[in-house]
Parts: structure tokens; sequence; C-alpha cells
């Protein structure tokens, strides 16, 4: 990858499990979870009785790096020193055609080397976490520790006391129960565990722990020989025991829902490593070949960088009829569970490789659509924001249900994209048949409210409500035409030409109202001379539909050139941030590759060299590449909308 990506993923499983490095070098900092917070990882090797730290930071002396790349779901570093290079090979097997590989919460490191020298070495490697990987905040529980043994594999457990499951919500916050697990096999294994004092960071020092101004920290270590032709193998493994309340009732993870014991999940780990690596391995050269054909190099990249953060923001369980749910967490926003408009911008990953995910995203919604909370105390006609906050997923938390604060429109018009896409990518209509009525009735509801929409909140007014979205109007037309090609799928061909009729006449009268006059169209309708991305009508190309008249699109992509900024085109004329799912939207507009690779060029650009080092934010400025906010935000799914268009899935017969 010649891109320096602003975080580097280390392991990557869920919203809890995910360790990132924010560095350039590995040595040159601990690694993080996703929020930033210490997830300490050390790393180091002896060769030949010197002892070097390859990970994490340390008074050893440091390897120095000479490589890094990252694919979909493996990321390599090498490392010299001593007369050998290391090779450390992280890969989280991440299949979105195998939900127990999905879910699996094992992750792998591979640790080979070879002589420089040409003189033979003695190499062994030591691996050791810190209790910051069980612990919200490290200091405020004490940690029990355990040696296994199973099957030769060697594995440290930690976790915390007091085990308090599933008894957190929100968002910039660490799991505090279940057990961390590091193993590794051979006969040559060693494992155990040590403490140190270790000062507080300062951004921690409000805080009260139980142990003192400067407690000792406890760590696990597995450590074993490299072999000089096989190296050595560790998983970073997670028990969380219970993943989810979901309307009251106390959820497992897919692979735990039978109550499978994690040591051997662990062995299995150990026994497959092969065959998971390859198959990793050949999705991400696949994708990249793919994707460069698609859009480029540039391009391609992106969605590498993308792949695990997209899925580790996500969890993957059954509700009691053992239908999938997949339950997004609104990272670094609001910790809000399920969020319709963060699963909308995410669906071209999922429509390509696995569209019964999106239904695991929408059945929350619609259970939720469906409560005596939402359709009777409430009284809503339109469809909810989201259905929890993570991992609680029992009702609506966002603007406490104020309805000032929602987004009907936005989130209507999300749905219906969403039913109609998920149905043509799966072939199979019975999910849209099933819920018609709710789908009936969020047409309805944009019909009324969808041409002209009042003073309502969007998921880009980051500025402030706005009355008179011109992009907001267009989601209301793709969601009508949603429903009309649901009804063509259902073999009603009279609806579907109703609302397709409908969602062209509104278009027609779109053009009209929005025009600035220059050929570019507004960000409302009554602001004469504004602008904004109108990612919403991408749609419409990639359905073929023709619903908007080509000549429109066309000139309004033209008028983005104008708006460029160094990093990117910004979302509109209120302010230079942009966001990236929108920007790769925006450009799958394009109708030639050039153009595309154009737009997208200043988004790699900007994560390329950005300052704010964290996992890929979706919302930054434009001029400077700073992030603005959000970070490790499933939304990153949209960027493959450009590959998704590519595939001819979304082409109606």
């Amino acid at each position: 990858m010649r891109m320096r990506p602003p975080s580097v993923p280390l392991i990557t499983v869920d919203p809890y499990f995910s360790v990132w490095s924010a560095a350039n070098k590995l040595t040159d900092n601990v690694p993080v979870h996703w929020t930033g917070k210490p997830n300490t990882v050390r790393g180091t090797v002896t060769i030949d009785g010197t002892a070097y730290r390859f990970m994490g930071t340390g008074a050893l002396p440091a390897m120095k790096q000479t490589y890094l790349d990252v694919n979909a779901m493996s990321t390599e570093y090498r490392f010299t020193a001593g007369g050998i290079e290391l090779t450390a090979l992280f890969t989280s097997p991440l299949f979105l055609d195998d939900y127990y590989y999905l879910t699996r919460p094992v992750s792998y490191l591979k640790l080979t080397y070879r002589s420089l020298d040409q003189k033979e070495h003695s190499v062994v490697a030591n691996i050791a976490v810190s209790e910051q990987i069980c612990l919200n905040w490290r200091g405020t529980d004490g940690v029990d520790i355990e040696m296994l043994d199973q099957d030769s594999i060697q594995t440290a457990k930690i976790g915390s006391v007091s085990q308090p499951v599933l008894e957190k919500r929100g968002d910039d916050i660490r799991i505090d129960w279940g057990y961390f697990y590091l193993s590794t096999d051979t006969e040559n294994a060693k494992i155990g565990a040590y403490s140190e004092e270790v000062p507080f960071e300062k951004e921690h020092h409000d805080r009260e722990y139980p142990h003192g101004d400067n407690p000792e920290m406890a760590f696990v270590f597995a450590e074993n020989t490299l072999d000089p032709v096989n190296g050595a193998l560790f998983t970073f493994a997670y028990d969380d025991i219970e993943s989810m309340i979901y309307f009251g009732k106390h959820l497992k993870s897919y692979w735990n829902r039978n109550d499978a014991n994690i040591l051997d999940e662990i062995t299995k780990a150990f026994a497959d490593y092969d065959f998971c690596y390859m198959k990793s391995e050949a999705f991400s050269d696949r994708l990249f070949i793919d994707a460069v054909k698609a859009g480029g190099e540039k391009y391609a990249e992106l969605l590498m960088l993308a792949y695990r953060q997209v899925l580790a923001a996500h969890k993957l369980v059954l509700d009691e009829d053992g239908s999938i749910l997949y339950i997004s967490k609104e990272c670094h926003s609001n910790g809000c569970a399920a969020t319709v408009d963060v699963s909308y911008p995410s669906i071209p990953m999922f429509l390509l490789y696995n569209p019964e995910l999106v239904r695991g995203m929408m059945r929350p919604i619609m259970k939720y659509s469906r409560s005596d909370e939402w359709a009777k105390e409430l009284k809503f006609d339109f469809a909810p924001h989201d259905a929890g906050q993570y991992p609680h997923v029992n009702g609506q938390v966002y603007a406490n249900n104020n309805i000032d604060g929602q987004m009907p429109v936005e989130e209507c018009g999300n749905m219906l994209v969403m039913a109609a896409t998920e149905a043509i990518a799966s072939g199979d209509i019975s999910y849209c048949r099933d819920n018609l009525d709710l789908l009936e009735a969020w047409v309805k509801y944009l019909e009324k409210n969808g041409r002209d929409p009042e003073n309502q909140l969007c998921t880009d007014d980051f500025a402030g409500h706005l009355a008179h979205n011109c992009n907001l109007s267009l989601k209301a037309i793709m969601g009508i035409a949603g429903l009309g090609i649901i009804y063509k799928m259902l073999g009603d061909d009279v609806k579907y030409d109703y609302y397709l009729a409908e969602a062209k006449e509104m278009a027609a009268d779109w053009a009209v109202r929005a025009a600035n006059g220059d050929g570019s169209y507004r960000l409302a309708f009554d602001r004469e001379g504004s602008f904004s991305m109108k990612y919403n009508i991408v749609w419409d190309k990639l359905f073929g539909t023709e619903i908007m008249a080509k000549s429109v699109i066309a000139s309004e992509f033209a008028s983005y050139r104008r708006k460029i900024n160094k990093y990117g085109l910004p979302l509109d004329n209120r302010a230079g941030y942009t966001k990236s799912d929108w920007l790769v939207w925006t450009a799958t507009l394009a109708e030639n590759r050039d153009d595309f690779e154009e737009m997208v060029a200043p988004l790699w650009d900007a994560y390329n060299s950005s300052m704010s080092r964290c996992p890929m934010t979706d919302w930054y400025e434009t001029v400077s590449s700073r992030q603005v906010g959000f970070r490790h935000r499933t939304v990153q799914g949209g960027l493959f909308i450009k590959l998704l268009e590519a595939s001819g899935k979304m082409k109606l017969n």
C-alpha cells in the first residue's frame, strides 16, 4: 500500500475488540483501541541473546521498520535487527460469506524471520497484553488471571474481577466484562503474567482508582521460539459471554449461539490458520483487482483500509427466531445502535458480498417501528433514527424521542432504498413482502413531505436544521422509486409504473426549482447560488431507472470541479468540511473513470497526510485534512459504491 494509513488495523473483531496502531511505525507508540485509549500490546524478540522491540514503546532498542502493507484482512510489518528480517503478520479473517468466521473472536499474529547475514540465529518472541484490553479504564477494577493448557496450546486468560456483563452502554467506553485470551502453541511455548508501575495518562487523572494514583498494570504474556521455516503463531481472542440486549433479551454472538467453548475455538483457529490466511489473501487480491478496474489504484487502497473497519464496528447476533441481526455501533458520535442513517451509507459493501446482512441491519428498526412505544405512544408515522444505544438495543434513544430532533424524510428514504437494494441484490423479495405495510406508510410520508421538506434534520446538518433541503428531496424521490421497484419484483407492474412516474414527475419539478441557472443545483430550494453534494441520486444511476434527466446530473457534476479543495469537495457551501462516504457516492455520478479518479484522489491524499491519527474518519476538513469528528464508523462501507456500480448488480432487468 502506497498510502500512509492514518491508523493501522491490528486486531479487528467488533466494537469492543478493536486494536490499532496510530503511528507511522509500530514502535512509535502503544497500540490503542479505536477510541484512541491505550490497549497496550508489546512485542519483543530476543535475537541470539539480545532483546529488541518491534511493537509498542519501552526501554529496549527498537528494530528498524522497513515495510508496511495493509490489505482487506491482513497487516504486514517487516523489521530488521541482529542480522535478521522479522515479519509480523496480523490477520483477522472476516469472511462475509461465512458467519462463523465473521464472528469468531480470534485474530492472528504470525511471526517469521529470515537471516540477512547467511548465519543461523536463535529468535525468541514475546507478546504481552495489558489489562487495558478487558477494562473500560485500567485500574478501575482488579483482574483475574489464569494459565491454561489445551491441545498443546498455551493460553493466558485475563478478565475483570466484577464481570459487569452488559451493564454499560454508550460511545467512548471499552468492554469491562468477558475474558481475553492470549495463546501460542508448540512445546517451546511459555506463558505467564507480570505487573509493573505505569503512570496514568494525563487525561485520566480526574478519575478515581481503587489502587491509588500510580497503580501497577497487569500484563499477560506468551513466549515462543521462532522456527526457521514456520516461525510462530499467536492468537488474540475475546469471549464476551453475552453480546447484546435486544428488547430486553440477552443475546450471544453467532459463534457462541450454542454455548461454544472459547478454548475449543482457539484450538480450531490454530488448526485452520493456513486456510484462513489463504482465503483472506485470495479475497483481498480479487477485491484489489476489481477496485482498480472500477476506480483506480488509489480507490482500491481506500477499500483495503476500510474493509476491516466497517466490519469491526458491527456485531452479529441471532434473535429469538434465529434471524440475523447485524447491529452497528455509531462510533465516536453517540454510540447509537442500528442507526438508520449510518446503515444506509454502509450498504454498498454488503450488497456486493452478503445482502442478508442488510436485512440484519433493518430488522431492529422494523421491530421497533411496530412497537407500542413508537406507533401508539409517540404516534410517529415515519421510520426511527435508531434502535438503542450500543450494546442495548431496546428502542430509539436519539433526541430523547423529541419530535423536533427526528429525521423523518431522511430515515424513511433510507429504509426504502435499503429494502429495495437488498431485494435486488439477493433476488429475494420475501422480506419486503413481510414488511410492505411499513414501507407503504413511509412512502405516504414521503409523498406528503418529501417534495419540499420543511425545517427538519437530515444526516448532513452539522450546521443545524435546514428547510427546503434539495438533497433530502432527492432522497424522498429515490425512496418512492424504491417502493416502485419492490412492487415490480412482487409482479405488480401497475404500481411499479405509478411510483416510478411519481418519482419522475417529482424529479422534473425538482430540477426546475433547484436550478441556480448556471448548470449547478442548490443546497436548498430557497438559497440561490448555494451548492451541495447530490449523492442521493446515485441510486438512479445504479438502477438504470433514468428518473432524473441525465443532463441535470451531468451539469451538476461538472459544477463540482470548481469547488474542490486540496483534500476534497466540501459537503455543501456552509462549511469547508466533507464526508468521505458521500464524496465517493458523488464521484460515482461521473460518466467516466477519469472524472471519478480526479474526485477521489483528494480523499486518498487526506488520509495519507492527515495528522489526525485515527481509524478512517468520515468527517474532515477539505483544506487541512484534519478530522472534524467521527472515526471508525461503518459508513466507510459506502466507499464500495463504485465497485457496486461496476458489478452491475443493481441494474433492473
